[in-house]
């Protein structure tokens, strides 16, 4: 089923069938339905006797987890390459003024 709203895809997590409404790719969709199992799996290991919300919201938090910790990183990476392209902008300034000078020099 196609319109303009997306596609409806069907995943299972946790035992649980939920149709989504999604334009997204349908495998990409089912990766994520996947990934979420997972974390599902892992929250029962480290809670075995919680309910599925209890379970649910362990796997939110260790995916909210992994998220922050991401976007930290990224963060992290997009401020060091900032500095790295300013410090090579300077040196180029350097450069070409040099060269500059050195060109007026031998007129």
């Amino acid at each position: 089923m196609t319109n303009a709203d997306g596609r409806l895809v069907t995943v299972e997590i946790n035992g649980q069938r939920y149709p989504i409404r999604t334009t997204l790719d349908a495998a990409y969709v089912a990766e994520l339905a996947t990934y979420v199992q997972n974390k599902m799996e892992l929250a029962v290991r480290e809670s075995p006797a919680g309910d599925t919300l209890k379970i649910a919201v362990l796997a939110a938090l260790n995916i909210a987890d992994e998220y922050f910790r991401a976007r930290e990183e990224g963060s992290v990476q997009r401020s060091s390459l900032t500095v790295r392209a300013r410090e090579l902008e300077r040196m180029l300034d350097l450069a070409l003024s040099d060269e500059s000078l050195a060109r007026a020099a031998g007129s």
